[in-house]
Protein backbone atom coordinates (compact mmCIF):
# COMPACT_ATOMS: atom_id res chain seq x y z
CA UNK A 1 0.00 0.00 0.00
CA UNK A 2 1.45 3.21 -1.47
CA UNK A 3 1.13 6.03 1.23
CA UNK A 4 1.51 10.00 0.13
CA UNK A 5 1.97 12.27 2.85
CA UNK A 6 0.74 15.87 1.45
CA UNK A 7 0.88 19.68 2.11
CA UNK A 8 4.01 19.29 3.42
CA UNK A 9 5.57 22.61 4.18
CA UNK A 10 8.65 22.08 6.05
CA UNK A 11 11.73 19.72 6.30
CA UNK A 12 10.60 18.53 9.86
CA UNK A 13 7.37 17.20 8.76
CA UNK A 14 8.67 15.54 5.82
CA UNK A 15 11.38 13.90 7.32
CA UNK A 16 9.02 12.33 10.07
CA UNK A 17 7.18 11.30 7.21
CA UNK A 18 9.65 9.02 5.44
CA UNK A 19 10.64 7.98 9.40
CA UNK A 20 7.40 6.89 9.77
CA UNK A 21 6.74 4.68 6.69
CA UNK A 22 5.49 6.97 4.11
CA UNK A 23 6.47 6.24 0.86
CA UNK A 24 5.83 9.90 -0.94
CA UNK A 25 5.71 13.52 0.54
CA UNK A 26 3.83 16.29 -1.46
CA UNK A 27 4.73 19.56 -2.33
CA UNK A 28 1.37 21.79 -3.18
CA UNK A 29 2.15 25.24 -5.22
CA UNK A 30 -1.45 26.22 -5.27
CA UNK A 31 -1.61 30.11 -4.68
CA UNK A 32 -3.46 30.74 -1.89
CA UNK A 33 -3.51 27.44 0.21
CA UNK A 34 -2.50 26.79 3.71
CA UNK A 35 0.00 24.76 2.58
CA UNK A 36 1.50 26.61 -0.10
CA UNK A 37 5.47 26.16 -0.27
CA UNK A 38 7.82 28.08 -2.13
CA UNK A 39 9.73 26.13 -4.83
CA UNK A 40 13.13 27.11 -3.56
CA UNK A 41 12.36 25.55 0.28
CA UNK A 42 10.82 22.36 -1.24
CA UNK A 43 13.86 22.04 -3.18
CA UNK A 44 16.20 22.65 -0.36
CA UNK A 45 13.91 19.72 1.74
CA UNK A 46 13.90 17.01 -1.53
CA UNK A 47 17.84 17.40 -0.93
CA UNK A 48 17.38 16.38 2.52
CA UNK A 49 15.49 13.39 2.46
CA UNK A 50 16.67 9.94 1.92
CA UNK A 51 16.89 8.03 -1.54
CA UNK A 52 14.10 5.93 -2.61
CA UNK A 53 11.42 8.48 -1.47
CA UNK A 54 8.60 9.59 -4.12
CA UNK A 55 8.20 13.49 -4.23
CA UNK A 56 5.57 15.03 -5.61
CA UNK A 57 5.01 18.41 -6.64
CA UNK A 58 1.09 19.68 -6.36
CA UNK A 59 -0.28 21.79 -9.19
CA UNK A 60 -3.86 23.16 -10.05
CA UNK A 61 -4.62 25.37 -13.39
CA UNK A 62 -0.92 26.12 -13.50
CA UNK A 63 0.81 27.41 -16.88
CA UNK A 64 2.46 23.78 -18.31
CA UNK A 65 5.72 25.60 -18.88
CA UNK A 66 6.06 26.80 -15.39
CA UNK A 67 4.86 22.96 -13.76
CA UNK A 68 7.76 21.59 -15.42
CA UNK A 69 10.32 24.88 -14.38
CA UNK A 70 9.38 23.75 -10.68
CA UNK A 71 9.72 20.67 -11.27
CA UNK A 72 13.09 20.45 -12.37
CA UNK A 73 14.33 22.90 -10.05
CA UNK A 74 13.25 21.30 -7.09
CA UNK A 75 14.11 17.59 -8.37
CA UNK A 76 10.49 16.51 -7.59
CA UNK A 77 9.78 13.07 -9.45
CA UNK A 78 5.71 13.16 -9.84
CA UNK A 79 3.74 16.23 -10.69
CA UNK A 80 -0.02 16.42 -9.09
CA UNK A 81 -2.19 18.22 -11.59
CA UNK A 82 -5.22 18.55 -9.30
CA UNK A 83 -7.36 21.30 -11.63
CA UNK A 84 -9.15 21.81 -15.01
CA UNK A 85 -6.16 20.83 -17.17
CA UNK A 86 -6.77 20.02 -20.71
CA UNK A 87 -5.31 17.02 -22.06
CA UNK A 88 -3.10 18.73 -24.11
CA UNK A 89 -1.51 20.21 -21.54
CA UNK A 90 -1.69 17.08 -19.34
CA UNK A 91 0.17 15.49 -22.21
CA UNK A 92 2.84 18.36 -22.89
CA UNK A 93 3.92 18.14 -19.14
CA UNK A 94 3.75 14.65 -18.62
CA UNK A 95 6.37 14.41 -21.63
CA UNK A 96 8.62 16.54 -19.69
CA UNK A 97 8.51 15.03 -16.51
CA UNK A 98 9.13 11.43 -14.42
CA UNK A 99 6.19 10.76 -13.74
CA UNK A 100 2.28 12.47 -13.65
CA UNK A 101 -0.47 12.04 -11.51
CA UNK A 102 -3.80 13.03 -12.54
CA UNK A 103 -6.65 13.97 -9.95
CA UNK A 104 -10.37 14.42 -10.13
CA UNK A 105 -13.12 14.78 -7.78
CA UNK A 106 -15.00 12.18 -7.59
CA UNK A 107 -17.71 11.35 -9.83
CA UNK A 108 -16.19 13.54 -12.74
CA UNK A 109 -17.08 12.35 -16.19
CA UNK A 110 -13.59 12.87 -17.37
CA UNK A 111 -12.28 10.13 -15.55
CA UNK A 112 -12.94 7.43 -18.11
CA UNK A 113 -10.98 9.81 -19.79
CA UNK A 114 -7.61 9.71 -17.76
CA UNK A 115 -5.62 7.70 -20.08
CA UNK A 116 -5.93 10.70 -22.73
CA UNK A 117 -4.08 13.10 -20.06
CA UNK A 118 -0.98 10.68 -19.72
CA UNK A 119 -1.40 10.28 -16.42
CA UNK A 120 0.41 7.22 -14.86
CA UNK A 121 -1.84 7.39 -11.96
CA UNK A 122 -5.41 8.17 -10.87
CA UNK A 123 -5.92 10.19 -7.89
CA UNK A 124 -9.71 10.08 -7.14
CA UNK A 125 -10.57 12.96 -4.15
CA UNK A 126 -13.39 14.51 -2.48
CA UNK A 127 -15.94 17.29 -3.36
CA UNK A 128 -13.83 19.97 -1.85
CA UNK A 129 -10.18 19.11 -1.97
CA UNK A 130 -8.25 19.98 0.89
CA UNK A 131 -10.88 20.49 2.72
CA UNK A 132 -10.77 16.98 4.26
CA UNK A 133 -14.64 16.21 2.83
CA UNK A 134 -15.44 12.35 2.78
CA UNK A 135 -16.93 11.06 -0.80
CA UNK A 136 -19.41 7.95 -0.98
CA UNK A 137 -16.28 5.06 -1.60
CA UNK A 138 -18.89 2.57 -2.30
CA UNK A 139 -19.49 4.13 -6.16
CA UNK A 140 -15.79 3.21 -6.98
CA UNK A 141 -16.04 -0.62 -5.23
CA UNK A 142 -15.64 -3.26 -7.60
CA UNK A 143 -14.60 -0.99 -10.50
CA UNK A 144 -11.70 -2.18 -12.77
CA UNK A 145 -10.04 1.32 -14.01
CA UNK A 146 -7.22 -0.32 -15.32
CA UNK A 147 -4.65 2.21 -13.43
CA UNK A 148 -3.35 2.75 -10.50
CA UNK A 149 -5.82 4.30 -8.15
CA UNK A 150 -4.38 7.11 -5.22
CA UNK A 151 -7.58 7.52 -3.15
CA UNK A 152 -7.98 11.17 -1.17
CA UNK A 153 -10.72 13.10 0.50
CA UNK A 154 -10.98 12.97 4.37
CA UNK A 155 -8.51 10.39 5.21
CA UNK A 156 -7.85 9.91 8.79
CA UNK A 157 -6.11 6.96 10.50
CA UNK A 158 -9.64 6.17 11.84
CA UNK A 159 -11.16 5.36 8.51
CA UNK A 160 -8.55 5.18 6.04
CA UNK A 161 -8.83 0.84 6.84
CA UNK A 162 -12.43 1.13 5.76
CA UNK A 163 -11.73 2.82 2.59
CA UNK A 164 -9.26 0.38 1.66
CA UNK A 165 -11.26 -2.30 2.03
CA UNK A 166 -14.21 -0.64 -0.03
CA UNK A 167 -12.02 0.84 -2.88
CA UNK A 168 -8.76 -1.74 -2.84
CA UNK A 169 -6.57 1.21 -3.90
CA UNK A 170 -3.11 1.18 -5.34
CA UNK A 171 -2.15 4.00 -2.71
CA UNK A 172 -3.58 6.40 -0.19
CA UNK A 173 -3.24 10.03 -0.10
CA UNK A 174 -3.83 12.25 3.49
CA UNK A 175 -3.35 15.81 4.07
CA UNK A 176 -5.67 17.77 6.55
CA UNK A 177 -6.36 13.78 8.20
CA UNK A 178 -2.72 14.01 9.71
CA UNK A 179 -2.57 17.93 10.82
CA UNK A 180 -2.40 20.35 14.05
CA UNK A 181 -3.20 22.97 12.71
CA UNK A 182 -3.17 23.75 8.17
CA UNK A 183 0.39 22.74 6.80
CA UNK A 184 1.63 21.71 9.92
CA UNK A 185 1.84 17.95 10.24
CA UNK A 186 0.74 15.95 14.01
CA UNK A 187 3.48 13.16 14.26
CA UNK A 188 1.51 11.03 16.17
CA UNK A 189 -1.38 11.43 13.57
CA UNK A 190 0.96 10.29 10.80
CA UNK A 191 2.05 7.34 12.33
CA UNK A 192 -1.13 5.85 12.85
CA UNK A 193 -1.95 6.86 9.64
CA UNK A 194 0.58 5.02 7.99
CA UNK A 195 0.52 2.02 9.96
CA UNK A 196 -3.43 1.53 9.74
CA UNK A 197 -2.80 2.18 6.10
CA UNK A 198 -0.15 -0.23 5.71
CA UNK A 199 -1.91 -2.91 7.60
CA UNK A 200 -4.97 -2.72 5.85
CA UNK A 201 -3.29 -2.88 2.53
CA UNK A 202 -1.25 -6.03 3.97
CA UNK A 203 -4.68 -7.74 5.02
CA UNK A 204 -6.32 -7.23 1.24
CA UNK A 205 -3.31 -8.17 -1.07
CA UNK A 206 -3.09 -11.39 1.04
CA UNK A 207 -6.76 -12.24 0.10
CA UNK A 208 -5.90 -11.67 -3.71
CA UNK A 209 -2.77 -13.91 -3.57
CA UNK A 210 -4.56 -16.11 -5.84
CA UNK A 211 -5.32 -13.16 -8.54
CA UNK A 212 -3.66 -13.36 -11.55
CA UNK A 213 -0.91 -10.78 -11.85
CA UNK A 214 -1.96 -7.44 -13.72
CA UNK A 215 -1.29 -7.50 -17.54
CA UNK A 216 0.56 -4.10 -18.77
CA UNK A 217 0.89 -2.74 -15.31
CA UNK A 218 1.89 1.05 -15.43
CA UNK A 219 5.62 1.92 -14.93
CA UNK A 220 7.01 2.41 -11.86
CA UNK A 221 9.44 4.75 -10.91
CA UNK A 222 9.97 3.12 -7.62
CA UNK A 223 11.91 0.20 -9.88
CA UNK A 224 14.77 3.04 -10.98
Amino acid sequence: MFVKICGVTNEEDALVAVGMGADAVGFNFVPGSPRQISPRLARDIVRRLPGGVVTVGVFRNELPERVVQIMDGAGLRLAQLHGNETTSDSRWIAERVPGLIKAFVAGDPNVERVRDYGASVLMLDGPEPGSGSVFDWRQLEGRDRGMRLLLAGGLHASNVAQAIEVVRPWGVDVASGVESEPGRKDVLAMREFVAAAKEAGALYEKTDESEPPAQDAPYDWRDD
